[in-house]
This record gives structure tokens, sequence and C-alpha cells, in this order.
């Protein structure tokens, strides 16, 4: 029996909920195994950017998750931010991809540093020891010497450093449009097939 493809996904509370609820969708729609890692900022944002009141307690955002995307049963697992037996918190059992989106600049830093205080930043620990992919999506303006020195030491590391600026060459009718473009080229990233964003010379019809 093949394994399901599986993959950590981690919200902070940096501005850009619509980023990760929209790559959570397409995900799932890709048949991935999620494990959904929400700080408690997350939900505030998520509340504020989107109206979206997401439970606090891991197992009744589960349930309330999987319920919007009509996810399949088991197929997305949302985990606390002190669920050290979680699967993401061993080398063992974590996926070997992980993104964080978007990445408040504190999450960044902790995780360049090696800071393990919560699940976020332990599982993105995890995943560089691992050599596994992290990709984080920083959403900040300006960036500041300290955000961007961060940035260059884990990009030295292997990590991908991917901030959420989209482009507008597809011509963009819609902030959904927008929200696409970087959501396509996460899922480029991961190896997962889109259509959802137009190639380099190609239009929407």
């Amino acid at each position: 029996m093949t394994q399901p493809k599986t993959i950590t996904l981690a919200i902070t509370g940096a501005s850009g909920s619509a980023y990760a609820i929209r790559l959570l969708e397409c995900l799932l729609a890709a048949d991935y195994q999620v494990y959904l890692l929400c700080s408690s900022a997350a939900r505030v944002v998520f509340d504020t950017e989107i109206g979206l009141k997401l439970p606090a307690a891991p197992e009744a955002a589960t349930a309330f998750l999987t319920k919007k995307f009509k996810a399949k049963a088991g197929q997305l697992t949302v985990f606390g931010k002190e669920q050290w037996f979680s699967p993401v918190a061993s080398g063992s059992a974590a996926p070997k991809q992980m993104i964080v989106c978007p990445c408040s600049t504190g999450t960044l830093a902790a995780i360049s540093q090696g800071m393990s205080d919560n699940l976020i930043e332990r599982a993105a620990d995890v995943v560089i020891k691992e050599r596994g992919q992290l990709i984080l999506v920083p959403r900040e303006t300006p960036y500041s010497a300290i955000h961007l020195q961060n940035m260059l030491t884990l990009a030295q590391m292997g990590v991908t450093i991917m901030p959420a600026s989209p482009g507008f060459y597809h011509n963009p009718h819609s902030i959904n449009d927008l929200v696409d473009f970087m959501v396509g080229r996460l899922l480029d990233h991961l190896g997962i097939d889109q259509k959802i964003m137009p190639r380099w010379g190609y239009h929407k019809s």
C-alpha cells in the first residue's frame, strides 16, 4: 500500500492569512496528509484578516478545518504548540517537507538560532537537521539588517526563503489572483503539479 504524502504546514502571526488558507486547500486537494501547526497569534490574524475563527483546541480545529475543506478522515491533523509527542517533533517521524506560511520575523529569528520553545520552532529544527525541505514565507516590510542576516543564515543552511511578494506579470484582476501567484510558486517548489498560476509567457484565457 502506498504511503500518503505528508507535509507540515505552520502558520504564524504575520499578515497573510489568505496565503495560508489557500495553500492548505491546495495541499489537501493534492491528496497530501497535512500536519498543521498554528500559533495563537495566527488565530487572531485569521479573525482580523479573513473573518475565520479557528478553535483553539487542536481537536476542535482539526474537525473545523476538515469540514471546511471537505478533507478525508485523518487527512488533516492540527497539533498544539506543546504537543511534544507529535510526529513533527522527532526526526524519526516528521515529514521531510515543511512550510511556514506566513512566517513572522520572530519565528524566522528563532529558527535561525535553533530555538525550540514551541512546536513550530522544533518542527523546523527537525527538518533542517534531517536535511529535509524547509520553506519560509516571511511577510514584513521593510526588512531590517537583523531580518536579512537571519534569512542569509537560513539560506546558507539550504532553507528556501520565499517572501510573500506576488508578481504582476500575469495581469491579476483580484486579490485572489495575487494569493494564487504565491501559492502556485510554493506548490512548484514542493514538486506539486498546479494550474492556479499561469506560467511566464502564458496568460489566462
